[in-house]
């Protein structure tokens, strides 16, 4: 039996003032070579984060399921920014003249809330259940074959642990 410690994600993105211009291409999406929209069809990524906003303009169309483990009164809708922003590196939806785009505009993107609206939570109330719920869905045929886990500022997620390592690989016994 291990400490349960506490996680958070590394910042929340600023608002910022100003109105981005139409439909951007972030330096990032460049380098990897993601500004075409890499087709993505059928494919999910389970987003482990903050949450997802699910209104947002640039990625409802790929959000698609969603499990909050924080209890929020709020369901998966995020609070933070953290897990939209993340969404929006990987999915956001492209040649809409609205926002920015993602690596890839057609992925389908699953959202698990794990962290609070300050960007905290717990490695074995939160990472593990998260896990565990990708292996479920992985198991009942979602083809989810990414996970993204923007963690950080913590020992046992970021370190070794054996819970979080049981977790990651029984998801990977799952396909």
């Amino acid at each position: 039996v291990e400490e349960d410690g506490i996680v958070t994600t590394l910042g929340k993105p600023s608002s910022g003032t100003a109105s981005p211009p139409p439909q951007q291409t972030p330096w990032g999406i460049t380098r990897v070579g993601g500004a075409s929209g890499t087709s993505g069809l059928g494919i999910k990524v389970a987003v482990i984060d903050t949450g997802i906003d699910s209104t947002h303009p640039d990625l409802q169309a790929n959000i698609k399921g969603s499990i909050d483990f924080t209890g929020s009164l709020k369901g998966a809708k995020d609070e933070n920014g953290h897990g939209t922003h993340t969404a929006g590196t990987i999915g956001a939806v492209g040649n809409n003249i609205v926002g920015v785009v993602g690596v890839n505009w057609s992925v389908k993107i699953m959202t698990i809330k794990i962290y609070d609206n300050d960007g905290y939570g717990t490695t074995s109330a939160m990472l593990v259940n998260a896990y565990n719920y990708v292996r479920m869905m992985k198991l009942r045929g979602v083809n989810i074959r990414v996970t993204n886990n923007s963690y950080g500022g913590c020992d046992e997620a970021c370190g070794y642990d054996q819970a979080t390592k049981d977790g990651i690989d029984a998801m990977g016994a799952a396909g």
